[in-house]
């Protein structure tokens, strides 16, 4: 029989698809009988304290008078020092290049000095590379991270390209893609629950985001108001964030109040999702598009832009269709073609399942333990 692993699991612990991922993965492993310490400043939203071999270490940031901002990344690599040294850790996942990776880096080499090996993974997500990597002064720090990690993935090919681009990595990355539990879709439509938004005859289209300009939520906001002029339906926003005023505003002056509603975020993105029969997701950027993902895995068919890693997720005329950023009226067209009779709905929301389920996650987990055991 296999060792059993003790993991330490870094990451955010937020609503954003990297703190989603390494949470549900992190669950997947305690349920099979791997013990899992989260640490990081919080506990991850979808995290649930009852789970057997499940353990959060918490981060205190404190305020000191000499810093204008707390050393987070110095606070948690003694922390991983800690954990690593209390709880005899086998291995660190962590996700995100810096600060996880480089604050990895830091607690392997204090830890070394007292002559213990812990190596560590880097999963790569997307705004450390799409984002920070395009800033020169993170440049060296997040290069040096990646170079130092002993094994280093990627949720998309996509990312993976961006990242060899964008810094001088000599490390092979391996690409995993971002995972569903599909146990948690297809338990039938909450009739309910879909009355509150739109009568039986009327469509329900959905959007989930944090809300920030690289999701472009007023294109969502426009794209919605070309496809409610030639049919029945509502439109469900799920989420927080900068731009959640602005698109108030533009709902108002739509006059669309009665037909979108805003829900805030939301633990249980399927249950939205389950009642819906179109996602739009038209973002600048996606590294991976999680949430375009879940809207398959509950067969709802995709209209999302054609950046990053969505074409690996949201295959052009079967899941959905791909368009340009900003392609607003491409967009509407795009959607209502879906929506223009049953029969057409019915072979998206159909297709969109069936290659979800090619993102189960009983056949990425393997793949992680895999990369675990090499280590140990």
């Amino acid at each position: 029989m296999q060792k059993q692993l003790k993991i330490g699991v870094v990451c955010y612990p937020t609503f954003g698809g990297s703190g989603i991922v390494a949470t549900e993965l992190g669950k997947a492993f305690a349920e099979r009988g791997h013990e899992v310490h989260f640490i990081t400043y919080s506990k991850p939203v979808r995290m649930d304290m009852f789970t057997e071999n499940m353990f959060y270490h918490k981060v205190s940031v404190s305020d000191y008078p000499l810093f204008e901002y707390a050393p987070y990344e110095l606070l948690l690599s003694s922390k991983l020092v800690d954990v690593a040294i209390s709880q005899k850790l086998d291995l660190l996942h962590v996700h995100y290049a810096i600060p996880h990776a480089s604050a990895a880096y830091s607690a392997k080499q204090i830890l070394k000095s007292r002559n213990i090996d812990l190596p560590f993974i880097t999963t790569l997500h997307g705004t450390d590379i799409t984002l920070l990597g395009k800033d020169k002064s993170y440049q060296p720090v997040i290069e040096f991270a990646i170079n130092q990690s002993d094994i280093v993935t990627a949720v998309s090919q996509s990312l993976k390209d961006d990242t060899y681009s964008f810094f001088k990595i000599d490390k092979d990355i391996k690409v995993i893609p971002n995972f569903v539990d599909l146990s948690l879709y297809n338990n039938g439509v909450d009739g309910s629950l879909r009355a509150n938004f739109a009568s039986e005859d009327a469509f329900v289209i959905t959007h989930v985001s944090n809300f920030r300009k690289l999701k472009r939520v007023g294109d969502v906001i426009r794209i919605f108001e070309g496809i409610q002029k030639e049919v029945n339906a509502s439109l469900l926003m799920v989420g927080e964030g900068p731009e959640l005023e602005g698109v108030k505003t533009l709902t108002r002056m739509l006059d669309l109040e009665d037909k979108i509603f805003f829900l805030g975020k939301s633990k249980r993105i399927e249950q939205i999702t389950e009642i819906s029969d179109l996602f739009l997701l038209p973002s600048e950027t996606e590294s991976f598009g999680l949430v375009a993902l879940e809207a398959m895995a509950s067969s709802v068919p995709v209209i999302s832009s054609n950046v990053g890693g969505l074409p690996e997720v949201n295959i052009e005329g079967k899941t959905g269709y791909l368009r340009e950023v900003g392609d607003v009226d491409s967009m509407i067209a795009a959607s209502l073609s879906i929506l223009s009779d049953k029969e057409t709905l019915a072979k998206f929301k159909k297709n969109a399942f069936e290659h979800a389920k090619t993102f189960d996650l009983e056949k990425i987990v393997p793949l992680y333990e895999d990369l675990y055991r090499s280590l140990v």
